[in-house]
């Protein structure tokens, strides 16, 4: 049996990708959950995931290209990883202790400079505490974080993949 090249596990990975960022926008939009800002921090982590996997894809390396765009995206599902963490930290904190919930995200792009909205969207709010949707006993920040190993795990792998033919 022949093993899939790295160019068609990149492409494998983006098509993951799609479906995840798919995935959100109907629990958006049909179902009607609102995003909370560590919710669109997540999402901006898959887009990076998926872009260094679309460059790979048409790009297809050399080992050491592979190598690199492996790398990208292992921090980009680092990065998801982090901020899926930190929502399910704030999911198991006393309300007491919540931060304050932030004002709309429309709102702060008309208000606020970048940095500030940068900042305030990766602590996280009130708003990220909230569980309103669950999927075989996981919230989402929990589904998220599970995608996000998934994501690393599939970046370490092409990163130490033995090359099987100069092709690939």
């Amino acid at each position: 049996m022949r093993t899939p090249s790295t160019r068609q596990l990149f492409l494998l990975a983006l098509l993951g990708c799609i479906g995840l960022l798919a995935i959100a926008l109907y629990l958006e939009h049909v179902v009607g959950l609102v995003p909370c800002p560590l919710c669109h921090v997540q999402r901006v982590a898959v887009l990076m995931f998926a872009v260094a996997c679309l460059v790979a894809t048409v790009h297809n390396p050399a080992l050491c290209g592979q190598r690199v765009y492996a790398v990208l995206a292992a921090l980009a599902a680092s990065f998801g990883i982090a901020t899926a963490g930190r929502q399910i930290w704030l999911q198991g904190l006393p309300k007491d202790q919540l931060p304050s919930c932030l004002p709309p995200l429309e709102f702060m792009l008309e208000a606020f400079p970048l940095q500030d909205i940068i900042a305030k969207m990766l602590h996280g709010t009130a708003d990220c505490a909230e569980v309103n949707w669950t999927l075989l006993g996981f919230n989402l920040a929990e589904l998220s974080m599970v995608s996000f190993i998934v994501m690393l795990v599939f970046s370490l792998f092409l990163l130490f993949r033995k090359p099987t033919s100069p092709a690939q």
